[in-house]
């Protein structure tokens, strides 16, 4: 197996990974949890699975680049507001929202590379801009758009144990 076709599995097995801890860390917001191995595991292999992105052969700027930087980004946002300031204030729902839309930036490449590479869904979706992925791309972002402000509003971390 190439270096390529090594990094491929790699990255693609911990995005999977990536996105069953958070859709759980998701979950657990919505119940106060402030942290657990579900956040901590997801924020871990997001982060890898982002870094990962960059050390494929570099072809110039293309949307998964700009994927993978605006990830990045909202993941420092997500640790600064868990780590720096503790969910307070604004930065509880800075959080929240950061979390989801990890967790949607991880799901909407996904489907990109759903709709590319599995034959049956390819078929219905040759470019990535026929109807079926267009919906299938909304209806995902709909979701995530929901949850992230329930999440942003709601999420009240329980107060730490000294």
């Amino acid at each position: 197996m190439t270096y390529v076709g090594v990094l491929v599995f790699l990255h693609t097995l911990v995005s999977l990974v990536a996105i069953v801890a958070g859709i759980i860390a998701i979950i657990e917001m919505f119940g106060g949890k402030r942290s657990s191995f579900a956040t901590d595991f997801f924020l871990q292999t997001a982060g890898f699975t982002s870094i990962t992105g960059f050390l494929f052969p570099f072809h110039g700027v293309t949307p998964a680049v700009i994927v993978g930087i605006v990830a990045l980004v909202i993941l420092a946002a997500v640790l600064v507001a868990r780590s720096r300031f503790h969910f307070a204030g604004a930065w509880r729902g800075i959080y929240a929202a950061g979390m989801t839309a990890s967790v949607y930036l991880l799901v909407f490449v996904g489907i990109v590379q759903a709709f590319q590479k599995i034959p049956i869904l390819n078929v219905f979706a040759p470019t990535g801009t026929e109807i079926p992925f267009v919906v299938t791309q909304g209806v995902t972002l709909l979701i995530f758009l929901v949850v992230g402000a329930l999440a942003a509003l709601r999420y009240k971390p329980a107060v730490a144990m000294s």
